[in-house]
């Protein structure tokens, strides 16, 4: 932005992190009346991820900060339609593309207008369509309802995941420029369905222009960080810079400045009007959260290097496949790489700033492993033996 509007606000470094937890709901009272819809609701987006080790991402993210929320209440709560008033019954949620492939609020569709533009738009695309497969992918949705790409005919060619068939590119496309949602994830498969038949009828609409729609995101996702950065709040539902530049000014964020920040900030107004207080929660974070899945911003508030090593070989890994960070007391103290032994809970690999942080890292271990189902924890490794022997104590003791 070649111009800035004078700051309302200067926060500190560490008002800046509480306002952050509070905006992602790690700080004060869980809203257990909303339940995982009203997480859902008030990050915006939630993101989905294939690797399931404890359990899959999307379940992740409501247990961190409601606590142990049954599995299947979860997929109840994003993918259960309702029926409003007499109405035909609705979903609560769709998947799109927004920070990746995320469960969002359906109330949000409109909103996504402009991305379903650019897509119908777009000049070029990794697979070709096969003449006449579109038409007949919607046919055939539309005579038999809901159905995944293997109803559909089969989603690959051959057994490499990138090969596509001709109709998962076209039930793909289809979603894309959203005369196709998906409407729930089905042995996690996508079930499509006809927008027309899944999206409410006042929000089935592409009415809202480009600038309408940025500045409805902008907003969100400022409300959702609290505070952050142009680059914070662009990343969130991976909106371009200078889309951002174009409409923040109108999209109700203030200016602000944060200790230690190289770049200016803007916040939500509400986060300033009192300060963040309240129990923190303690537990295991799914490294797709969105409390720490920009690594920048993650650095920059927590002073906490985190990066997904799944797909790093195993030899090059430094703190584990699926290495989860632990929040406690507002901090990230550690990580633990977690992986399921029958009933038992296995850290496989723990690493923890110091021995002050193995009761929070237990506490976090014990109510995973009760969630999962688990009645016994295993510590293989941590970075120096006596952590290890601390944190087996711990565990001992809490236990019982």
């Amino acid at each position: 932005m070649t111009s800035l509007p004078r700051p309302t606000a200067e926060l500190s470094s560490d008002e800046a992190r509480r306002i952050a937890l509070r905006a992602q709901g790690f700080l004060g009272a869980p809203d257990r009346r909303g339940g995982v819809r009203g997480v859902l609701r008030h990050l915006g987006a939630v993101q989905l991820d294939t690797i399931s080790v404890l359990a899959r991402s999307h379940e992740l993210i409501p247990y961190a900060r409601l606590g142990a929320v049954g599995r299947r209440t979860v997929d109840e709560a994003y993918w259960t339609p309702a029926a409003v008033g007499g109405r035909p019954a609705r979903p609560h949620a769709f998947e799109y593309w927004s920070h990746a492939a995320c469960v969002l609020p359906v109330e949000e569709w409109p909103h996504f207008a402009f991305r379903r533009r650019a897509y119908r738009a777009r000049p070029h695309w990794n697979h070709a369509l096969p003449d006449g497969t579109y038409d007949q992918v919607i046919k055939q949705l539309r005579a038999e309802g809901p159905l995944t790409a293997t109803d559909l005919g089969g989603a690959k060619k051959t057994s490499e995941w990138w090969d596509w068939s001709g109709t998962k590119v076209a039930v793909e496309r289809a979603l894309m420029y959203g005369e196709v949602v998906c409407t729930e994830r089905r042995g996690w498969k996508r079930v499509y369905d006809l927008a027309e038949r899944a999206i409410p009828d006042t929000l089935l609409h592409d009415e809202l222009d480009d600038a309408e729609c940025l500045r409805r995101l902008v907003r969100l996702a400022g409300q959702s960080l609290g505070v952050g950065t142009r680059a914070d709040i662009a990343d969130y539902h991976r909106l371009k810079g200078e889309q951002v530049d174009a409409v923040i000014a109108e999209s109700g964020l203030v200016p602000v400045t944060v200790e230690g920040w190289s770049k200016p900030a803007w916040a939500d107004p509400a986060a300033l009007v009192t300060t963040p207080r309240g129990r923190h929660r303690t537990t295991l974070l799914s490294p797709f959260d969105s409390l720490v899945w920009d690594r920048a911003r993650t650095e920059r508030i927590f002073g906490f290097t985190h990066r997904l090593e799944a797909y790093v070989p195993k030899r090059k890994r430094v703190y584990g496949y699926f290495a989860m960070p632990v929040l406690a007391g507002g901090r990230l103290v550690g990580r633990v790489d977690p992986a399921r032994d029958g009933a038992t809970l296995v850290a496989k690999q723990v690493t923890l700033d110091g021995i002050k942080a193995v009761p929070a890292a237990a506490q976090a271990l014990v109510e995973a492993a009760s969630w999962v189902d688990c009645t016994n924890i295993r510590v293989e490794r941590a970075n120096t033996p006596e952590l290890r022997d601390a944190l087996t104590t711990e565990l001992t003791r809490t236990l019982g």
